[in-house]
């Protein structure tokens, strides 16, 4: 037996799991962080020893403390918006209300993104904890899996990475196939869904063209992907579209693996990559950090097994499951128009087991399952949680990231599309009222801290720094800067669409915005601002976090009335008045004042100057005030008029 093993070698030897043994570790004085860690020969005799002195049982880790109960909301995908309301003990139309302030419009029964669940249930005060969809108390699933059973998934792992890095060339390494050669230029022209097999367990690749269609799944609401497998060549480094694959899986919140490529080339340097990784808050395992870092060579096939455990270890610490007996749903990664299918779409199914002859809705499509197809192009007629399939029935073509679900008949899948592509219609109709510049009052998110998401992009990396610091210099207790993405080079789509999933706004410094970018930015309502004067952009900035601020109004007393006469009229009692200061307006607020006391508060049903209706009377002349819902006036009642302005913030 060799001296040193992994800390996920012993575990799994030890029948112990990751976590178990690091507390053990831990106990024993032994300082390791990480499941891929490497013990001593030591090490390893003190764990021996310990497991034997406890007759193979290891200590049991220390339960974290409970959340208080009545702040406790379990969530889960594809929870309706009854749903969540129940669970939190609150009226559905407050939870659309507060849907509504993070710019989703949903009916009561509309499904909603987990995340969006979550973020909804954390602004309003409560321990989130992520569940499965309770199983149907209905009939018995057909499939014969017993309701409500959570089984362990393949982790879903989405390859992200700069151009040329060998992303594609990786996965067919694993795969043991040859998708790149079959490829224009080598460069992946099309999203690929795959699953291998590593250890007894299964692994779900998604092979994208690159971060911005993984952003695009993730702005349509697609949450697919568990990991992320960042390829950093080991000769060229941290390159801009690594920057931006790295912004883009921390906006998504999913973990991130390096896989440092290209490590059989002669100007290799994987510590190199290590310590640029430093720079974007990414700190290696090696250097005491909890990113895992693997050394591979995609060409010569070299530790694709130690990427693979590893891809399997962080799996384990996510504890992924699924509910096979839950309503089969998932999303959509690619599509197209096959001249001899008809609409086929590749679909990860992500709850539940789909099943040929299944009535779905995707997106606003729908269909019957005719035929499945699995990743090796075999027919297939069951597929569970984590299975990329092929779907052939559609009666037309869906969007990648468009979720579907099955339903009891076509009827009802015909219906349900209809319905949703109205709710798609008027989602676009809502884009117009994403974050601006010019009104982020009426956007901002709930509660203390108010969040301006931008992206910046500038010619030099000079101006950069300046910029990016600049605006987070105006940061304060109140309103926050969130630079999403910042970057060297003209606005492309790329920046767009993390825009639209971040709900963010593009500031551009000594740049100019791509003519496919400026079009898209119009169609998504994102907000562009270009400057060639850095004071004019922290300017422009520094008025919107005014805008961010919560406002403070005072009163403003406009003038008042006294009440000389009362005449009776079929709407109410007309005071007769006499404008002693200032003026009346008929669109401020009012207040009546008997003597030192306020008897009513409220508005002016009419305002009448001899027998013409008028907006304001001046002081020195008569008028006649019918106050709204008001009917105890007297002669001698002083009528004020005024006004709540808002306080300038500086």
């Amino acid at each position: 037996m060799p001296g040193t093993i992994r800390v996920y070698e012993l575990a799994k030897e030890l029948k112990m799991s990751n976590t178990e043994l690091l507390h053990l570790l831990e106990s024993l004085g032994e300082n390791v962080r990480s499941h891929s860690s490497t013990l001593s020969a030591e090490s390893v005799a003190k764990v021996r020893g310990s497991v034997q002195k406890s007759d193979g049982a290891p200590p049991a880790p220390t339960p974290a403390p409970k959340p208080v109960a009545d702040k406790l909301v379990e969530v889960f995908p594809g929870m309706t918006v009854r749903e969540l309301a129940e669970a939190m003990g609150v009226g559905a139309p407050e939870i659309q209300k507060r849907l509504l302030a993070m710019r989703v419009i949903a009916s009561v029964t509309q499904t909603l993104d987990l995340d969006v669940s979550s973020r909804l249930a954390e602004q309003m005060g409560y321990e989130v904890l992520t569940g499965m969809r309770p199983a149907p108390k209905a009939a018995a699933p057909s499939n014969g899996v017993r309701k409500g059973s959570s089984v362990n998934r393949p982790p879903v792992v989405t390859i992200m990475g700069h151009v040329d890095h060998g992303k594609t060339t990786l996965l067919d390494a694993i795969r043991h196939t040859d998708v790149t050669g079959g490829e224009f230029g080598g460069i992946t022209q099309h999203i690929g869904a795959y699953q291998v097999e590593w250890d007894g367990r299964k692994i779900t690749f998604l092979d994208t063209p690159g971060h911005a269609a993984f952003t695009a799944m993730r702005a349509r609401g697609a949450q697919v992907t568990d990991i992320v497998v960042l390829v950093v060549a080991a000769d060229d480094g941290i390159m801009p579209q690594t920057v931006e694959a790295i912004n883009h899986a921390k906006a998504a919140g999913v973990p991130i693996i390096v896989a440092v490529n290209k490590i059989d080339r002669e100007d290799a340097n994987p510590d190199r990559v290590l310590t640029q990784l430093t720079e974007y808050e990414l700190l290696a395992e090696a250097y005491g950090g909890d990113t895992m870092t693997v050394n591979v060579s995609a060409k010569k096939k070299t530790n694709l097994e130690d990427l693979l455990t590893g891809i399997l270890v962080v799996a384990e610490d996510l504890d992924l499951t699924g509910d096979p007996a839950a309503n089969p749903e998932g999303a959509v990664v690619e599509a197209q128009l096959d001249r001899g299918r008809g609409p086929v779409a590749t679909v990860l199914v992500q709850q539940g087991i789909l099943t040929v002859g299944d009535a779905v809705v995707v997106g606003e499509t729908h269909g019957k399952i005719k035929a499945m197809l699995d990743d090796k192009g075999q027919r297939v007629l069951k597929a569970g949680p984590s299975t990329p399939v092929e779907i052939q029935g559609l009666s037309s073509v869906p969007n990648a990231g468009d979720r579907f679900t099955v339903v009891k008949d076509d009827r009802t899948a015909r219906h349900l599309s209809e319905e949703e592509g109205m709710r798609k219609r008027t989602e676009r109709l809502a884009l117009r009222h994403r974050v601006t510049l010019q009104d982020l009052r009426r956007q901002m998110i709930e509660g203390e801290t108010k969040v301006l998401n931008a992206i910046i992009k500038a010619d030099v990396h000079g101006s950069l720094e300046a910029v990016r610091q600049s605006l987070e210099q105006l940061s304060d207790a109140e309103v926050k800067i969130d630079v999403v993405h910042s970057g060297v080079g003209n606005i492309g789509q790329s920046d767009i669409l993390l825009a639209t999933a971040s709900n963010a706004i593009v500031i551009g410094f000594n740049v100019t915005v791509d003519n496919d970018a400026r079009t898209m930015a119009q169609d998504e309502s994102i907000d562009v601002r270009v400057y060639n004067i850095i004071y004019e952009l922290i300017d422009d900035v520094r008025k919107a976090m005014l805008g961010k601020l919560e406002p403070v109004y005072e009163e403003v007393s406009l003038g008042h009335a006294e009440c000389r006469a009362i005449f009776r009229t079929p709407r109410g009692p007309v005071a007769g008045s006499y404008v002693i200061d200032g003026k009346v307006t008929r669109a401020a607020e009012a207040r009546v004042l008997r003597g030192k006391e306020v008897v009513w508060k409220g508005r002016l049903q009419s305002l009448r100057h001899v027998k013409d209706d008028v907006r304001e009377v001046l002081t020195g002349f008569e008028c006649g005030i019918l106050l709204d819902g008001f009917t105890d006036i007297q002669v001698g009642d002083i009528v004020e008029s005024f006004e709540m302005r808002e306080v300038p913030r500086y």
